[in-house]
């Protein structure tokens, strides 16, 4: 059965007129069960997790400073986030939601986490909406309790994954590939294992004929035992942060090549959702909503 991170903890206010879609964390999961794609029994709720998990991957000054809510105003602001004590608990229940989910894939093949995907966070700051880095975290987690040695990071946010690119840049035993926009945030990037830099307006056409030219020989040449998977929508053309021109079923597309490569190789993949600020809640809902279709179809 598919497996999937959910909490209610994840929709947390924000002031009005704030630009993340916040409300795409309890609309999600209720489009699933609507449309019949999940069942009550396929989601679990994960927990505040062992503070020595975050502690293998972030800074143990920041971490207390994020705990006790005594982060700086410029090192707050720069999360894009009010900083409070339930943000601070939403953000450790987003990790142990993909710790928890890599047993599950283990186990099933796949597991997904509704939220999840903070790649711009660095082990000492956070930045862009990302506080704690759940991916990296669950990576560590994974090669502490020897679930794992060798890990391929897939990260096809349009946004580079700058903070996993740093955390892991020096340690072979992670390897960092992030396909995103070449003029979009981060404008300072840093180096991911991989990198591949997409011009401003590229669209399905282009950027799946790319993926499928790079990602089965990239998994071959790495052997991964396990792969974590950041899906963002943003690369949509509608996305107001974006840049790219891919359509929703070149999303679609793209995650079912994705899935399918890790499901035809025999890798457990975890998957995090990552970006999406589209215009209306509503193509962002279906877009992340397919990648959970195409899970079941190829797996179950």
């Amino acid at each position: 059965m598919l497996k999937i991170a959910y909490h209610p903890i994840y929709k947390h206010p924000l002031p009005e007129g704030h630009r993340f879609p916040m409300e795409k964390y309890e609309l999600l999961p209720r489009q699933l069960l609507h449309e019949g794609t999940c069942v009550d029994a396929n989601f679990f709720q994960p927990e505040i997790p062992d503070e020595k998990h975050i502690l293998a991957v972030h800074d143990a000054k920041y971490f207390t400073q994020l705990k006790n809510l005594k982060l700086d105003r410029r090192a707050e602001r720069k999360t894009g986030f009010p900083l409070s004590v339930e943000l601070v608990k939403r953000e450790l229940i987003i990790a142990d939601g993909t710790m928890k989910g890599c047993h599950f894939a283990i186990e099933n093949g796949v597991a997904f986490n509704i939220a999840g995907g903070t790649h711009h966070a660095y082990s000492n700051y956070g930045e862009a909406f990302c506080l704690l880095n759940d991916q990296a975290i669950a990576a560590r987690y994974l090669q502490h309790k020897k679930l794992a040695e060798k890990i391929l990071i897939v990260d096809l946010d349009v946004h580079q994954g700058n903070g996993t690119a740093k955390i892991f840049e020096n340690d072979p035993s992670v390897f960092t590939f992030s396909m995103h926009g070449k003029n979009n945030y981060p404008f300072k990037k840093e180096q991911s294992d991989l990198d591949i830099e997409l011009p401003d307006g590229t669209g399905d056409e282009d950027y799946l004929k790319i993926l499928k030219e790079t990602l089965p020989d990239l998994i071959k040449n790495q052997d991964p035992d396990f792969i974590f998977y950041l899906s963002g929508v943003d690369i949509l053309k509608s996305d107001k942060l974006g840049k790219l021109s891919c359509t929703v079923a070149g999303c679609k597309e793209r995650d079912r090549f994705v899935l399918q490569t890790c499901h035809d190789l025999k890798i457990p993949v975890q998957c995090s959702m990552g970006g999406g600020y589209s215009p209306e809640i509503k193509t962002i809902i279906e877009a992340h909503a397919n990648n959970y279709k195409l899970a079941q179809e190829i797996y179950f």
